[in-house]
């Protein structure tokens, strides 16, 4: 029973650090799951981390795929993300969480508007790289539900 609550508590902070990605969400999802599951011994029990890792694992490959065929076919180029990376990393110390994506929406916007003629255009190729961002997230979070749902399910049979 306390293992199940321990489990619960992890799973729910991984799920925030899929949001707000402070904390590494999947991988606190995955030890919640495997902290219930692995003192079971049983089938359920393994059952339940084996289907939770396929889906978390699956969930961060198509977060990379996914929105990355996206910004090619927009021309958005990899510089402009690393930009972004490292602005919203300057921005995460300078105002702590909201600078993160404060300083990737800044620095993305910089990058495209040093690559592109005019600020319009600019804001439009920021935009959709931000749009693809949040799509990874999203992504992220799906899974990351999927994964505590299954757990939840893994409760109600064993």
């Amino acid at each position: 029973m306390v293992l199940s609550v321990v489990a619960g508590v992890l799973i729910a902070v991984g799920l925030a650090g899929i949001v707000l990605p402070v904390l590494p969400g999947p991988v606190l999802i995955v030890g919640g799951v495997a902290l219930w599951a692995v003192p079971r011994g049983d089938a359920v029990g393994w059952w339940v981390l084996g289907i939770a890792v396929f889906v978390t694992v699956a969930g961060q490959v198509a977060k990379y795929l996914l929105p990355g065929r996206r910004l090619k076919a927009s021309g958005v180029p990899t510089r402009t993300l690393l930009a972004g990376l490292v602005l919203g990393v300057v921005g995460f110390f300078v105002v702590p969480v909201v600078g993160l994506f404060l300083g990737f929406v800044l620095g993305v916007w910089l990058a495209e508007l040093a690559r592109l003629p005019d600020s319009a255009a600019a804001w439009r190729s920021a935009r959709e790289a931000l749009t693809a961002v949040g799509a990874s997230i999203l992504i992220e979070l799906a899974a990351g539900l999927v994964a505590t749902a299954v757990w939840i399910g893994g409760l109600v049979v064993g």
